[in-house]
């Protein structure tokens, strides 16, 4: 074997032994941020770190999840600026939670037993906050083994409170408003999906001093003239519920 093959046969061996080692993958420049990030908290040097948090942040990073519960960068917890910083993000990330409006309905909340005004007990209720806040569930089920559910929103394009009840017996219920001197009132349509009937619906949550809740439904059969009852429930707070 000349010296020239032997040469060309090592610069082959070289090349091909290249093409089969896969390259690295780039680095993000949102990776290389956060990785210095945790390089200056392992370092203790909070200030840097922080000061590459924000630097993700004002890139319109909002994952304030990944930093809370990344092993180094948990760390900082009590350091002011982190603290400020992660306070920041979250308002950003989850901004229902920090929304007042959102909590207008919060004292719905809860598992309830519901009563008519005669004292017959009509159902069992639960209501729970889902979606950071954002949205309230309603979770139905009545004495004779029926149900249903809502939802329960606030409509940031309109201001007003939503909500949008199904159940099984086809009635549909979408009704919005907003919070008055007497409670939530909530005002729209009531739909029987098996008679295809719809009908001016209406519904008034009040808060009561003795910490029941009142939920009065009513409906028109005249265009809105006037309205007669179509539920009249009381809502007590279940004795095992955590308070």
């Amino acid at each position: 074997m000349t010296h020239k093959l032997l040469i060309l046969l090592t610069l082959g061996v070289s090349v091909l032994a290249r093409a089969q080692t896969p390259e690295p993958a780039p680095v993000s420049p949102l990776q290389a941020t956060l990785d210095r990030a945790r390089e200056a908290a392992r370092s203790d040097n909070a200030d840097a770190a922080v000061a590459e948090l924000q630097n993700m942040a004002d890139a319109g990073f909002t994952s304030v999840g990944v930093i809370i519960g990344d092993a180094d960068l948990s760390m900082l917890a009590g350091d002011a600026g982190y603290d400020k910083l992660v306070a920041d993000m979250s308002r950003l990330a989850y901004p229902c939670e920090y929304d007042e409006q959102f909590a207008e309905f919060d004292f719905w909340l809860g598992k309830w037993d519901v009563h008519v005004a005669s004292g017959q007990q009509a159902g069992y209720n639960e209501i729970t906050r889902a979606e950071r806040g954002c949205v309230l569930l309603e979770d139905w089920s009545n004495v004779s083994g029926g149900g249903g559910g809502s939802i329960n929103y606030v409509d940031k394009i309109t201001g007003d409170w939503v909500q949008v009840w199904n159940d099984a017996s086809g009635s549909q219920i979408n009704i919005r408003g907003g919070l008055t001197d007497e409670g939530m009132l909530l005002v729209g349509t009531l739909h029987s999906v098996g008679t295809g009937v719809t009908t001016p619906f209406r519904g008034l949550w009040t808060p009561l001093p003795d910490g029941r809740v009142r939920q009065f439904f009513e409906q028109s059969n005249d265009g809105g003239e006037t309205w007669v009852s179509w539920f009249d429930g009381y809502y007590t707070r279940q004795e095992t519920q955590d308070q």
